[in-house]
C-alpha cells in the first residue's frame, strides 16, 4: 500500500501561484511513477501532470504546459505541482497519485490516489 496526501492548495487570485505537494508513505516511493489530475465540480477527473519513476521524463497537458512544472524528490518521498500564471479554469480539485506502471497519463491505471486538495482561482 502506498498512501499519499496533498497539501499546498488554497485560494489565490488570477496570475498567483501556488506549490502543491504531495508526500507519499508505504512502499518504497521511487518504484512509482507519480501523477497530477483535477477535477472540477461537474467535470471528470482529467490529467494535468506525471513524472516517471526517477523523474527523468515529465508529461503535461496542453493547458498547463508552459505554466506548471511537476518535480520530484524521492528522498523526501514527495512529489510537487508548481503553479504559475494561475486562471480561473485552473479552479478544480487536485489529486496526486501514484502508478507502477509507464501508462502515465491515464488515470484508470493509476494504483493509490491521495485524498485531494482544493485550489480556486478568483478572477
Amino acid at each position: 500500500q502506498v498512501q499519499l496526501v496533498e497539501s499546498g492548495g488554497g485560494l489565490v487570485q488570477a496570475g498567483g501561484s501556488l506549490r502543491l505537494s504531495c508526500a507519499a508513505s508505504g512502499r518504497t516511493f521511487s518504484r512509482y511513477g507519480m501523477g497530477w489530475f483535477r477535477q472540477a465540480p461537474g467535470k471528470e477527473r482529467d490529467f494535468v501532470a506525471a513524472i516517471s519513476r526517477s523523474g527523468g521524463n515529465t508529461y503535461y497537458a496542453a493547458s498547463v504546459k508552459g505554466r506548471f512544472t511537476i518535480s520530484r524528490d524521492n528522498a523526501k518521498s514527495t512529489v510537487y505541482l508548481r503553479m504559475n500564471s494561475l486562471k480561473p479554469e485552473d479552479t478544480a480539485v487536485y489529486y496526486c497519485a501514484a502508478i507502477n506502471s509507464e501508462r502515465l497519463l491515464i488515470a484508470g491505471f493509476y494504483d493509490y490516489w491521495g485524498q485531494g486538495t482544493q485550489v480556486t482561482v478568483s478572477s
